[in-house]
């Protein structure tokens, strides 16, 4: 039976990796600094323990034949950057050495889509294509930071001979903040009239958390995989929230130009709340005016990613939503 480390167990992607680490018929060891919902009842060994003090990490990774660093941040406050690289980089690197000390071979770490090309749904992005850092994340803040942060740790790990996984928008369970759920239970509350202009690259958490597992087993070393399945503009991803949640479908393209203010008035509203208000920052709202289309394909060639159709991953993260209370009123009671 293998043993892996696992780190991230308490965050959402990482809550769905450990369940299908288990469903492999793995050993997990779970390393995070305290136990929440996402690991509760879990069949696993739980370290309570700092990723950056390097012999704990030895002491977890006794017996481990794989390593799957899934722990990541985005902190747009106050001392953000530095949590970010402590976690991002710092982490890899302690992680990386305590695995060679010990001889294990294989590393996977989780990076993001954000350090990879993206295009039009003719011709999207994939794990070679350029990105101008400077003028997507802009120069400085927050979303710069997580994007540096995250590349420098795939430089490590493929320094090192390990694997790097890229996720694109991830959708499902046990997103308890919620993150990339957000959109689908806004949807979900209350009737959305309008849709930003842009589109992006969507994945089930479940197929997401079986290529994270196949580039432990048998993705190559040194290589990226792009972990996203499907594009879909916004406006199409919303009407599909909207219909599964029994409400009408939005109608108004929210003008750019309402965007870039919205973006100016959030630079001043960060300044109060960096966290409250990260989605008004202009780089993000930016984001969602373009088509930021990219492709798993080497996914799915090389790794066997399943592709879960959209309108089921909708309908099954929507359950989960209102099986652990998220949803407030009752599905379907959409006051006209």
């Amino acid at each position: 039976m293998p043993r892996t480390l696992l780190t991230g167990a308490t965050g959402f992607v990482g809550a769905n990796v450990a369940r299908h680490l288990l469903a492999a018929g793995h050993e997990v060891v779970c390393v995070v600094r305290k136990p929440n919902l996402c690991v509760e009842g879990l069949a696993v060994q739980l370290v309570q323990a700092a990723l950056d003090d390097e012999e704990a990490m030895l002491r977890a990774m006794e017996g481990c034949t794989g390593v799957l660093h899934v722990a990541g941040i985005f902190d747009p406050g106050p001392g953000g950057r530095e949590a970010m690289w402590a976690l991002h980089v710092t982490a890899t690197e302690v992680l990386i050495r305590a695995a060679a000390r010990l001889g294990i071979a294989r590393f996977v770490t989780c990076s993001s889509s954000v350090t990879v090309g993206f295009g039009p749904i003719s011709d999207p992005g994939d794990e070679d294509s350029p990105i101008d850092p400077d003028l997507i994340y802009g120069r400085s803040g927050s979303l710069r930071a997580y994007h540096d942060s995250k590349l420098e740790s795939e430089r490590i790990t493929i320094a090192a001979g390990g694997v790097v996984v890229n996720p694109d928008f991830v959708l499902g369970a046990w997103d308890v903040k919620p993150t990339s759920g957000q959109l689908l239970l806004t949807a979900a509350r209350r009737w959305v009239p309008v849709f930003p202009t842009g589109g992006k690259c969507f994945i089930d958490a479940d197929d997401c958390a079986i290529g994270h597992i196949a580039a432990l087993e048998r993705g190559v070393a040194g290589r990226r995989y792009l972990l996203g399945n499907w594009n879909l503009s916004y406006r199409d991803f919303i009407t599909m929230c909207a219909r599964a949640a029994g409400r009408r479908p939005p109608v108004v393209p929210i003008p750019p130009s309402l965007l870039r203010a919205g973006g100016a008035f959030g630079s001043l509203l960060q300044r109060v709340d960096a966290h409250r208000f990260a989605g008004l920052d202009g780089n993000v709202l930016a984001a969602m005016m373009q088509p930021r289309y990219r492709t798993g394909a080497r996914s799915w060639e090389e790794l066997g990613v399943p592709r879960t159709p959209m309108e089921v991953t909708v309908e099954k993260t929507l359950r989960w939503f209102g099986d652990h209370g998220y949803l407030g009123r009752a599905r379907g009671s959409d006051p006209r």
